[in-house]
């Protein structure tokens, strides 16, 4: 089957009890015994397996072409279960532009003291290389298109990095999804979703999804934290999840087509001083893009004059682009990030992050454009 037809059967068949087409939300937390003890339909207590969540699981391992899905909570509860779950207690290496929110889980939790952490700029394979020389390196953690400064970086050459010294390879596929990019095909050992954004692709869920190929030494760890630890996806969420993927295809080809027409629209201003975003032809992370994803994404940043000051007025100033935090949803978002993430944070303080969302690319362009003329008096 074609991806656009994965999506829309994976994991799921009509039911057999009742003939609906939907699949039925199974929200039953126990499962009943035969009369010799056993389980006969397959299922015991709900965080152990769960119909509905099992068939996100399958669908999500067949769209990434992977063997098995494991489904956690949120987008975080998943990063934490790769970090626990990798083969070697020593160094993790990471993107030195990675998710705030690893950054906030490395030195807010426990977490932080159990790994040695070592943070590297990926687009540059010989520090990529120095930084695995050790031997106790267990894991690369992958993030592209990066978050927020849109960096994208070579998966094949890292993932043949980090087998040579002996370690996995994960990335995270969340902002291109397997529409844009397929990272096993790349070499990745496994490809971690925050399912809340794209995958739900409505701002009304929250899970987070691993998908490992066969065989993966980080299957059964994964599942044993998922189970063990309780950190399970509900339900309800994955029938929603369920639900978007089945105009994940769809939505993804009108997203990128939108954030296209943003992208060249900003660049163009007079007060942009930068536009972030792979699509560009000027973009450092272009070449490679266009060989690695079949799109560009959604997810921009764009830097405005005058600092912090400046991009929080023009946040101010838009009507239609919803000041919010996530992404991937059918509204296009922006965020000042570098507010967000504190002190920490990496970003430029002129630098807004955008979820370039399903309205009409040009009512976005309008809503923009009104609001640095207005900031800037152009």
């Amino acid at each position: 089957m074609r991806f656009e037809t994965k999506a829309i059967n994976s994991g799921r068949a009509v039911d057999p009890s009742t003939g609906a087409v939907s699949l039925p939300l199974h929200t039953s937390t126990t499962f009943e015994r035969g009369a010799d003890g056993s389980f006969p339909f397959g299922f015991e207590y709900t965080r152990d397996a769960n119909p509905t969540r099992n068939a996100f699981e399958s669908a999500m391992a067949a769209l990434e072409g992977g063997h098995e899905g494991i489904a956690f909570g949120s987008g975080m509860a998943a990063i934490t279960a790769v970090f626990e779950s990798h083969p070697s207690t020593g160094r993790i290496v990471l993107p030195d532009d990675m998710y705030f929110g690893i950054r906030s889980l490395i030195h807010e939790t426990d977490i932080g003291s159990r790994f040695d952490f070592h943070a590297v700029d990926m687009r540059d394979l010989d520090a990529v290389r120095a930084a695995v020389t050790s031997e106790r390196t267990g894991l690369m953690w992958v993030e592209t298109p990066s978050n927020p400064m849109i960096r994208v970086v070579d998966i094949s050459a890292i993932c043949k990095i980090a087998h040579d010294a002996g370690a996995l390879a994960v990335v995270d596929n969340t902002w291109a999804t397997p529409v844009l990019q397929r990272p096993l095909e790349l070499g990745a050992d496994a490809v971690m979703h925050s399912a809340t954004k794209y995958i739900g692709g409505h701002s009304d869920l929250m899970a987070g999804v691993v998908v490992v190929p066969q065989p993966s030494p980080l299957g059964r760890p994964l599942r044993m934290v998922q189970k063990h630890k309780g950190s399970v996806a509900a339900p309800f969420d994955c029938w929603l999840a369920l639900r978007g993927l089945q105009t994940l295809p769809v939505r993804m080809r009108a997203h990128c087509e939108g954030a296209q027409k943003v992208a060249g629209a900003l660049a163009s201003h007079p007060r942009v001083e930068k536009v972030l975003f792979p699509g560009l032809q000027d973009d450092p992370g272009h070449e490679l893009a266009t060989r690695q994803m079949s799109g560009y994404g959604a997810m921009l940043s764009f830097i405005v004059e005058g600092g912090t000051d400046a991009a929080m007025a023009v946040a101010g100033r838009l009507k239609l682009v919803v000041r919010a935090t996530s992404l991937g949803g059918t509204h296009s978002l922006i965020e000042h990030r570098a507010s967000v993430e504190g002190s920490k944070s990496k970003a430029p303080g002129g630098l807004l992050r955008m979820s370039v969302g399903l309205e009409h690319p040009q009512d976005i362009i309008d809503d923009l454009k009104q609001a640095l003329n207005a900031t800037f008096n152009v």
